[in-house]
């Protein structure tokens, strides 16, 4: 029966939140499918209400993107400064979150939730500050776009061909306390970012040619508004058990569907999958275990773990009950879980059966109050086979044949009390003794069958005419009565509280033992400890072989646990494990999918990526039939993954501590060598090349050679000094307006030596715009590639250098007609101290710093640099520079004017 009044324990853990956020700022979201909807424009709408209503407002952060409206509700606004923090030669402004939290004001705005701090900040990510804030007590409003959401991030990637970089836990979207909807339509937005008032012009097309497709923009949209309505579902799930209604909430449809042993179950799940898509419902599907037959619960276990598989299958969330009455259950699960439907079977019992007791169905339809049943009959499929043959053969004689011993001693102690000379009533209560032991120790039907004889026995020995079962007074067939029905009462009770008290032993070693897993995983390090305790672990808890594969990072898998067992013998249970880990998906004995198997595979997924394969060959083949079983391996697989990625995180962060610190000490050697170095080469240089002037022809070659190599030594420390800058984050830019043609001409020049015998051709248009840009910096990338390609092509090579713009971007390409790069190293050669295999054309060996320093010139000019082999042969590199904003108009001189005499 549903009980109307609420569970105590739900309502102190709802008592215990409602004191933790009592003390805890509120959150507020604005929440929008992508930029331009408006969600910021809302939120300084409805900041300016609260404003006008007394409400303390403060803006800590909010970007308008140069939108005149936007920035017109920022007036009478409060505004936190914002912090200057220098990034890759330019200062960019940030949250200050340390004055906000001493300004601690009532309401503060923080656009932009998934934004990535600048390095130095606090915080690398801005939801991490309004952590902060919320724990500080103050209430943040703050803006979100649904491309942001983690769990999201493969599908926005799948349909955009955009991967996110910026996102955030979906558990600060779960916390929030209240999500606002900014919504347009995709028409009305793609007009906004024609008309300028998204982006600007230049951002606005290069937006329109790759994100902003209004395919994109229609399932980001979708996407938004379910998220929205998944949001709305709790809240109506909170507010019921804030009510604690007992009937459901209609907001939308669940359906569930009861599932039993018989055949029939097929077509009842099937109906009810079909009508759940038709309703566009979510549905459950639950088997309500009463214990009231044992034995044939026994037989009949794997027929509804099958039937209960199959509705996992066709996407059904599953369920196992325990209760006295089927439809108590089923009203209560229901109630719980606001179901609006509940689909039953048609109950085959004979008339008379169903006079005795209500069917399952009836007793839905008396009790359902708000919820509708749908009854669908099981015709047209074979009938449930009885279990009385197969039981015969399962009576255990021994337990009933201590249930009469049990009988005889409750005579023999009614015996002595009879001659003692106590009441009849005494005797009575010393069998109905015997019927709660027999019913306690052996089960059901021996508790019964003691019932029975114990009013046999009582009428034989203690009912005159004694020895004798004819009665002389026709009231004791009341007593008869009495005793017999109070004997199976207490048999039934007493077997159900010993059914419910192994179900929830049952449940209880599995927590258990998920706990002891836990704790022992915790506490190791080293993926082989792992492992080995795992694999130990779940071979006592399954009664079976176990095998651990694990993942190699080119994709393969490795044995690493159970190579002594039978699954790893066999060579198809590593071409099904490889399968399991491709598809991530459970496959082996006991399923459909590669039945011919020798054990049960499931994937091992971690939070970031499928770590391995765990395979379970159990002792009984039907064992991972049962959905409960199924669901603790593939959470036992779950634990392990995350233990084995905690793992290799840590492993991961020590060795890039330790780098950190080796390049920090190579970067400081490099940098103090390479000072003390530069004064001497220089003396070096100066001294040869003045002694050059007056050598004799004899020795003029070798103050050449002592020249070039050491002008070629000052490059190199050159190049060590600037990568040590560049790696300490102490270079800064000085942009000026420059002529690409002058930077080729300064590079070309400082390389004339190295470039003689070489063809350079240049193609830089006349009508190439200004690059703002570092002039010496931008010199030093040319010449460095310049360099590179003289390097390693013939005297006879041919170097180009040509440039083009479009779309608001630079495009310089520095291309020699030689061998090319090595295949594979494309995107290698800009790592600092890679040196390709490819033989120089003098034989010297760079250090490997020329490339890299040229990447990081141009990232910390906004760019972006790569390397590729030409199609015609030589290699090509490729820079491309923003080139968005306009370099300064300069007024012409007017011409002076002339006089006659």
């Amino acid at each position: 029966m549903n009980d109307p009044r609420p569970n105590p324990d739900l309502l102190l853990a709802r008592m215990q939140a409602e004191e933790s956020q009592s003390r805890r700022g509120k959150l507020k979201i604005f929440f929008g499918y992508a930029a331009g909807v408006g969600k910021t424009f809302a939120m300084l709408q409805a900041a300016q209400r609260e404003r006008s209503a007394g409400v303390e407002v403060v803006v800590g952060y909010v970007e308008p993107h140069g939108r005149h409206e936007t920035e017109a509700l920022l007036q009478g606004l409060e505004t936190i400064p914002c912090r200057e923090l220098p990034y890759r030669g330019v200062s960019l402004r940030e949250f200050d979150l340390d004055a906000a939290l001493a300004r601690h004001p009532q309401l503060i705005l923080v656009d932009e939730l998934a934004h990535t701090n600048v390095e130095g900040s606090r915080h690398a990510k801005r939801w991490k500050d309004v952590e902060e804030l919320l724990d500080a007590g103050i209430t943040v409003w703050t803006t979100l776009n649904v491309q942001h959401i983690e769990s999201l991030n493969d599908v926005i990637a799948q349909i955009t061909g955009v991967i996110v970089r910026e996102t955030l836990p979906d558990a600060i979207l779960e916390r929030a306390d209240e999500i606002e909807l900014v919504d347009v339509t995709p028409e009305e937005l793609l007009d906004r970012l024609k008309g300028g008032k998204v982006y600007l012009p230049t951002q606005a097309e290069r937006a329109l040619g790759n994100f902003f497709h209004k395919g994109n923009l229609v399932a980001l949209r979708e996407l938004s508004l379910r998220q929205t309505a998944d949001r709305l579902q709790r809240d109506v799930e909170a507010a019921r058990h804030d009510r604690a209604a007992t009937g459901p909430w209609a907001t939308t449809e669940r359906l569930l569907v009861c599932v039993g042993p018989s055949p029939s179950s097929t077509k009842i799940i099937r109906a009810t999958k079909r009508l759940a898509q038709a309703l566009g419902a979510q549905w459950l599907a639950v088997a309500v275990d009463t214990a009231k037959d044992e034995r044939k619960s026994t037989i009949l276990r794997q027929r509804v773990a099958r039937n209960l598989g199959l509705a996992e299958q066709l996407g059904a969330e599953t369920a196992t009950l325990i209760g006295a009455n089927v439809a108590d259950a089923l009203l209560d699960f229901a109630g719980a879980r606001n179901v609006t439907k509940i689909v039953v079977g048609k109950t085959a019992q004979p008339w008379w059966r169903r006079w005795v007791a209500p069917t399952v169905v009836e007793q839905l339809l008396e009790r359902c109050a708000d919820v509708d049943i749908y009854v669908i009959t099981g015709e047209g499929t074979a009938p449930l086979p009885s279990p009385l043959s197969p039981t015969r053969a399962e009576i255990n004689w021994r337990s009933y044949a201590l249930s009469a011993g049990v009988v005889a001693v409750c005579a023999v102690l009614g015996w002595v009390c009879h001659k003692l000379g106590l009441a009849e009533a005494n005797i009575v209560m010393i069998f109905l003794v015997g019927v709660a032991l027999v019913a306690t120790r052996l089960g059901r039907g021996p508790s019964i069958a003691a019932a029975v004889l114990g009013v046999f026995a009582f009428d034989f020995f203690f009912v005159q005419p004694y020895l004798n079962f004819s009665v002389s007074d026709t009231q004791y067939f009341i007593t008869f009565g009495v005793m017999l029905g109070i004997g199976l009462l207490i048999s039934e009770l007493t077997a159900r509280l010993r059914s419910q008290l192994t179900a929830s032993q049952h449940q209880e070693r599995r927590t258990a033992q998920l706990y002891r897993m836990t704790r022992q995983l915790s506490e190791l390090a080293g993926t082989e400890f792992l492992v080995n305790t795992a694999g130990r672990q779940l071979t006592d808890v399954f009664s079976a072989e176990v095998v651990v594969y694990l993942r190699e990072p080119d994709g393969s898998l490795q044995l690493r646990f159970g190579a002594d067992t039978s699954v790893a013998r066999q060579s198809v249970n590593a071409s099904v494990a490889q399968w399991v880990v491709d598809n991530e998906r459970s496959a082996g004995l006991g399923t459909d999918t590669l039945p011919n198997a020798t054990a049960f595979f499931v994937p091992m997924v971690g939070s970031q990526h499928n770590v391995g394969v765990l395979g379970v060959r159990p002792r009984d083949p039907e064992r991972f039939l049962d959905p409960d079983e199924r669901r603790l391996l593939e959470t036992c697989a779950s634990l392990i993954a995350l233990s084995i990625e905690r793992d290799q995180s840590l492993l991961e962060a020590n060795q890039a501590q330790v780098q950190f610190e080796a390049e920090q000490l190579r970067n400081s050697l490099l940098s103090s060598v390479s000072h003390d170095l530069r004064t001497p080469l220089a003396t070096i240089a100066g001294t040869a090349s003045s002694l050059y002037e007056t050598a004799t022809a004899q020795t003029r070659p070798l103050l050449k050679s002592l020249a070039d190599e050491s002008q070629r030594l000052a490059r190199l420390v050159d190049n060590l000094l600037d990568m040590a800058r560049l790696d300490s984050g102490s270079l800064t830019l000085t942009r000026q307006w420059q002529v690409l043609e002058e930077l080729v001409g300064v590079a070309l020049a400082h390389l004339q030596q190295e470039t003689n015998g070489h063809r350079v051709h240049v193609d830089i248009p006349a009508d190439l715009p200004l690059l703002f840009v570092d002039g010496d910096l931008m010199s030093q990338v040319l010449i460095n590639l310049v360099e590179n390609a003289v390097r390693y092509t013939p005297p006879t090579a041919t170097i180009t250098i040509a440039a083009a713009f479009s779309r608001g971007r630079v495009t310089i390409r520095v291309a020699d007609n030689g061998p090319g790069l090595p295949p594979g190293s494309e995107a290698k050669v800009f790592d600092k101290f890679f040196r390709g295999a490819a033989a120089t054309v003098d034989g010297r060996r760079g250090v490997g710093l020329g490339l890299a320093i040229c990447r990081s010139i141009i990232l910390a000019h906004g760019g972006e640099i790569r390397a590729a082999n030409r199609s015609t042969g030589g290699a090509e590199f490729t820079i491309v520079l923003p080139c968005t904003t306009q370099p300064p108009a300069v007024a012409l001189a007017a011409a002076p004017e002339t006089t006659t005499a």
